[in-house]
């Protein structure tokens, strides 16, 4: 925990905010969602194949065009957690991913003896993985505009 005054350049997370249109979007709204950039940037993959204009400092938008890709490459990213069937498997995952290792130093910082539990880990990735889903199809069903900001 951080107990100490500090500037928005040491923030360090991610929103997802269904609440805007195409040019606007409530910033902070109580519907948005947010995650850890250690996290996040474990998906971070799936939002710049979807939108090549993803910026991770910054507002992206995933209107009707780029939201169905985002989908896709969230269930290509689901399958791939869902595959990994031993610690040396995740381990390597996360290796092949890009800031992987700040997750996994994250991780050690937390829980010294994370990798007797990875299934845990994987599974958690898991169901942040759902979750992102979910909130694409809500933008789907609903003809949302997702935005994506990072601070």
């Amino acid at each position: 925990m951080r107990i100490e005054l500090y500037s928005s350049e040491y923030l360090n997370i991610v929103e997802l905010n269904t609440t805007g249109d195409n040019e606007n979007y409530i910033k902070g709204d109580s519907e948005s969602k947010y995650a850890q950039s250690e996290v996040f940037n474990l998906f971070a993959s799936c939002f710049e194949n979807a939108n090549k204009l993803y910026e991770f400092f910054g507002a992206t938008k995933f209107n009707s065009r780029k939201i169905v890709p985002l989908r896709n490459e969230l269930n290509n990213k689901l399958e791939a957690f869902e595959n990994i069937k031993s610690l040396a498997e995740f381990q390597e995952h996360l290796k092949q991913v890009f800031l992987g290792q700040e997750f996994v130093d994250e991780l050690m910082v937390e829980d010294k003896n994370w990798m007797d539990k990875w299934e845990t880990y994987r599974d958690k990735l898991i169901q942040v993985n759902i979750d992102l889903l979910e909130i694409v199809d809500k933008c789907i069903e609903e003809q949302k505009v997702l935005w994506v900001i990072g601070y």
